[in-house]
């Protein structure tokens, strides 16, 4: 019944969109590199359930530089597309076992590491409307997809290939029972980036930095990205971080944290800097707490030819400060409302997909 609404609901989109004027020509650029880079987090969190085909399909039509999304690895190998370690009750409902008197059943709750593909494929994921983002669609049905369904749902709609991507390895480097490991992670994904047209355009996310050193390692040609935030910079008891590949950030010369920061990110080759955008540092001087990201940190990574992309940054007033600031690109929520910032500040922004083609495809890829 799930899966039927999902039909009835994509099916309504598309008779709208043929019922309408037409958008005008798609016109085909290169890539979209050119453009400011307006990231849309799992597809873009805050319009539609996360992680999800419509997720996605709503990014491209809402013109987003960069799709962002989480690969986890499943019990059987393979990559999904999905940003929790774990099948959470808030997110995702069980329908069925995938075999009768099936052992694993019920599966939310449990680590998708443990679960088979099979297993993942019957939860509905796509009915839950999450309570901090009260205007997301819902499509109720919708699945977990691995990567390479995402990739071939996408290169449905984007047939010149435009779009970029921005794909992390959910690795706990902390826990290591919870998630596959570093050589699982980066061996199995650069196995689906290679086979895909795609391979260019992708840039690979980490706050697991043994995964980017590994996978530069590997393929030194494609891009990555160090993920940082204050739970994997600071440690209790000034420990070595798990998350930063043996690095400690005092031992950067700085001068400030911020400085070290992007220093470290430096020594392991990382092409972009991606810090949380958000997070205040508090402080005990009269000055008040002082962000995360901050003009010193984004200069020292510019000085080292790193790009700067913050997350996840869902208001404006924060938006146009990093802008200023120099950052090179927001990982949002809303890619819709930073998209039209952006066009409004004179920057360049990527095209928006058809809606006509986009659900079409979008129609085909969740039969």
């Amino acid at each position: 019944m799930c899966i039927i609404l999902v039909y009835a609901l994509v099916f309504t989109e598309i008779s709208l969109v043929y019922a309408s004027p037409s958008q005008g020509p798609f016109r085909t650029v290169s890539n979209n590199h050119q453009f400011y880079d307006v990231q849309a987090h799992r597809g873009g969190r805050g319009n539609v359930v996360e992680s999800t085909l419509p997720s996605f399909a709503w990014g491209l039509i809402d013109g987003a530089t960069t799709l962002e999304l989480d690969n986890g690895i499943t019990q059987d190998g393979e990559v999904v597309v999905w940003h929790d370690e774990s099948i959470l009750p808030e997110k995702c409902s069980d329908t069925a076992p995938v075999v009768p008197d099936d052992p694993a059943y019920p599966y939310v709750g449990k680590f998708i590491s443990n679960l088979t593909l099979a297993q993942i494929k019957t939860l509905d994921c796509g009915s839950k409307r999450q309570t901090n983002y009260p205007h997301q669609l819902a499509y109720p049905g919708a699945r977990i997809p691995t990567l390479r369904e995402v990739f071939d749902f996408v290169s449905c709609a984007d047939l010149s290939h435009q779009i970029l991507w921005n794909i992390e390895s959910k690795i706990n480097a902390r826990y290591p029972n919870q998630t596959a490991g570093v050589d699982d992670f980066v061996q199995k994904q650069h196995e689906i980036f290679i086979s895909s047209p795609y391979y260019q355009s992708i840039t690979y996310q980490s706050f697991d930095w043994r995964t980017l050193v590994s996978m530069k390692t590997l393929d030194d040609k494609l891009i990555t990205s160090a993920l940082i935030d204050e739970d994997t910079a600071f440690t209790p008891r000034g420990s070595t971080s798990p998350w930063l590949a043996g690095l400690r950030l005092e031992s950067f010369p700085g001068p400030s944290l911020s400085e070290q920061i992007a220093q470290a990110a430096h020594a392991i080759q990382a092409d972009i800097l991606s810090p949380t955008g958000t997070f205040l540092i508090p402080s005990s001087s009269h000055e008040g707490s002082s962000h995360f990201t901050t003009p010193e940190m984004i200069s020292e990574a510019h000085r080292f030819g790193m790009k700067v992309v913050p997350w996840t940054v869902n208001g404006l007033d924060r938006a146009e400060e990093l802008f200023k600031d120099g950052a090179d690109g927001i990982i949002t929520d809303y890619p819709n409302v930073v998209r039209r910032w952006a066009k409004q500040q004179g920057l360049r922004v990527a095209p928006k997909y058809p809606r006509q083609r986009v659900f079409s495809c979008l129609y085909q890829h969740m039969r």
